[in-house]
């Protein structure tokens, strides 16, 4: 199975730009609130109609505008799970349920009693989704989808409305139920962490177009794009100069950086996440940097640390260090940093 979107749609002064392929498995679609994420998802169920382009799903064509193909939404074998859910308020879940299902009542309501008891839902076939928890809520709306048997499914946010206690369950439920469908699955999210726990690749997105698609960790590792980095969290990033294959100038930061990796001719900046950001106490190192604190925010694992260049106050870099004690203090006086050449990334 596999999905190619090359496609372009106008809305008032947004502009809609995305081409991608699937590769198997799982694919995250990463970005902030307003890129197109959504927007992409509903022209590849025919929701919103593109303007221009071409979407194929194994082979099928969902839509030319050349050829001026736009099958409907009915005949595109794509599950859509938004993001409420969209469970119709006036329905028991068994009416939910056997809502998209063909067949006679009692072929339906076999079929029906079958996904009550595959998603955990016996019991409530009787209940209105207004008596329902988030989490039964959203197995109702995956049974309902499945039941067609789509050939992709599209996951829209789906734990954004959840509190951290019930997205964690309901992240794991609705992942082993997705390795169990065993066909595509594309998740749009602005969530790190979740994309990089759940989607083995990636398309990253920004204002309304494709930055970069590949594997999941590969484009963390090395995003390549300023736009990449910046959405896949890196909080260092600086202008940046060339000066040989294997030296670059941050500007921002007026630091001479040696690289571990080569340094073509058409980097504009270079960045290094906070977690790869080391302490030093020798300052005579390549890629050092005095610093003193400006500040450091806790969490209930980790540290982030705020420091100032001694050199320049409006100079400001981050690094993250785990926490082990409660009682864990930043030092106030000046130190070092060094930024690893291996860690480093450079980017157009």
């Amino acid at each position: 199975m596999a999905l190619s979107v090359d496609i372009t749609k106008r809305l008032g002064n947004f502009f809609l730009n995305v081409s991608f392929e699937t590769v198997g498995g799982i694919m995250g679609i990463l970005g902030k609130s307003g890129c197109g994420k959504s927007m992409t998802l509903k022209c590849i169920a025919g929701i919103e109609k593109p303007d221009t382009g071409r979407i194929v799903l194994d082979g099928k064509v969902l839509f030319d505008s050349e050829q001026h193909i736009n099958l409907i939404p009915q005949k595109r074998s794509v599950g859509y799970l938004f993001q409420n859910y969209a469970l119709f308020p006036s329905m028991t879940v068994e009416e939910n349920i056997a809502v998209t299902m063909k067949g006679t009542k009692e072929e339906k309501r076999a079929r029906v009693q079958k996904e009550l008891e595959r998603f955990g839902l016996s019991g409530l076939e009787k209940q209105y989704p207004g008596q329902l928890s988030g989490g039964q809520a959203q197995r109702v709306a995956l049974a309902r989808m499945l039941v067609t048997k789509p050939a992709i499914i599209l996951l829209d946010e789906p734990f954004s409305a959840l509190d951290a206690s019930l997205k964690e369950k309901l992240q794991e439920d609705l992942f082993q139920m997705m390795s169990n469908y065993g066909g595509e699955v594309i998740m749009v999210t602005h969530d790190r962490n979740e994309v990089y726990k759940f989607c083995p690749s990636l398309m990253v997105m920004n204002d309304g177009h494709t930055v970069m698609t590949g594997g999941t960790r590969d484009i963390f590792k090395d995003p390549e794009y300023y736009d990449a980095a910046v959405i896949t969290g890196c909080k260092n990033i600086s202008a940046a100069r060339r000066i040989d294959d294997f030296t670059v100038e941050a500007t921002d930061w007026h630091m001479i950086l040696h690289t571990a990796k080569r340094a073509e001719e058409d980097i504009r900046y270079v960045g290094i996440r906070a977690m790869n950001v080391e302490d030093e106490t020798d300052g005579s190192k390549e890629n050092t940097i005095p610093v003193r604190l400006h500040d450091s925010m806790q969490t209930q694992f980790d540290i982030m640390l705020y420091c100032e260049s001694v050199d320049d106050p409006n100079v400001i870099l981050t690094r993250r260090t785990a926490k082990y004690s409660d009682e864990f203090i930043p030092a106030a006086e000046p130190e070092f940093w060094r930024l690893p050449p291996e860690s480093l990334l450079l980017l157009k």
